[in-house]
C-alpha cells in the first residue's frame, strides 16, 4: 500500500462539483452515476454480481462456523479461564454508506484495556498511523491474534449482512472523522474480514498505504477478485505476515 489517489475532479463523468476540502459521500457519487450512459446496464450487472456474492459468503460464513464450531468453543472456555470478562468483544464501526454496526471479534486483552484495543483515535499524522495495540493482550488473545482466530466471529457479520468476506477493514468513527475527503470512497462498499491491504502488509502498512489499496480495491472489485485474495489471506495468516 504506497501513496493513495488525489481527489477527484469536480465534475467529472457526471459527478456533481464539490467545493474545496468536501468530497462527496458515498450515497451521491452512487445518486450521480444514475445519469451517466450505459450507467443502468452496468447496475445491472453489479446486482447479479451481489446476489452471485452474497449467496457465496452465506455459504462460506455457515460452513465456517459450523465446522470450526468446536475450535471456537475451545477458544471461548479458553478466553474465560484465562481472564474474566465477556468471550467477545464488540466495538462500534462504521460500514457501507458510512453507517454504523458492530463489530464481533474474540477478546484478546483484559477487560479495563479492551476499549483501547487499538489505540488512541485521536491522531496527529493520519496518513502515518499504524495501528499498535495497547493495554494488556491475554496468551490466549496472543496466541489468537498471530493466527488471526480474534477475527473468526467477523463470520457473524457476514451472515447479519453487515460486511463481505472481502474488502476495507471496517473503521471507528473516531478515525473515519479524520479521513482525507477523497478516502471516504472506501464506505461505498461493505466492508470485509480480509482485503487487498491485508495480502500487502495488513499492520505493518501506514494509513494512507491502506487507504490506496482500499480504494485500488473498490475500482477493481469483482467476484473473482475477492476469490483470489481470500485464497492469498490463507498464505499471509499461515506465514503470519504484519499479525500483531
Amino acid at each position: 500500500m504506497s501513496g493513495t489517489r488525489g481527489p477527484e475532479r469536480p465534475g467529472l463523468g457526471g459527478l456533481p462539483a464539490e467545493p474545496p476540502g468536501r468530497a462527496a459521500s458515498p450515497s451521491e457519487v452512487r445518486e450521480a452515476s444514475q445519469g451517466i450512459p450505459g450507467a443502468k446496464a452496468a447496475q445491472g450487472t453489479a446486482r447479479g454480481e451481489e446476489t452471485q456474492r452474497r449467496a457465496f459468503e452465506v455459504l462460506v460464513a455457515t460452513l465456517g462456523l459450523v465446522i470450526f464450531g468446536p475450535l471456537l468453543a475451545l477458544i471461548g472456555l479458553l478466553i474465560k479461564l484465562e481472564s474474566p470478562g465477556p468471550v467477545f468483544f464488540t466495538q462500534k464501526r462504521l460500514g457501507k454508506d458510512e453507517k454504523p454496526f458492530h463489530v464481533i471479534k474474540f477478546r484478546s486483552m483484559t477487560v479495563p484495556e479492551a476499549g483501547e484495543e487499538r489505540v488512541e483515535t485521536a491522531v496527529e499524522d493520519i496518513d502515518s498511523f499504524q495501528f499498535r495495540p495497547r493495554g494488556r493482550i491475554t496468551a490466549i488473545g496472543r496466541a489468537l491474534r498471530a493466527c488471526s482466530l480474534d477475527e473468526m466471529p467477523n463470520l457473524l457479520n457476514v451472515l447479519r449482512g453487515d460486511m463481505h468476506l472481502v474488502g476495507p477493514r471496517p473503521d471507528e468513527p473516531e478515525l473515519v472523522a479524520q479521513y482525507r475527503p477523497e478516502w471516504r470512497r472506501r464506505h461505498t462498499v461493505k466492508p470485509g474480514i480480509t482485503g487487498l491491504a491485508q495480502i500487502n502488509g495488513r499492520t505493518d502498512l501506514t494509513y494512507a498505504q491502506t487507504m490506496a489499496y482500499d480504494l485500488e480495491y473498490v475500482d477493481k472489485r469483482s467476484f473473482a477478485g475477492d476469490i483470489r485474495i481470500m485464497l492469498k489471506t490463507l498464505g499471509v495468516v499461515a506465514r503470519r505476515e504484519g499479525a500483531r
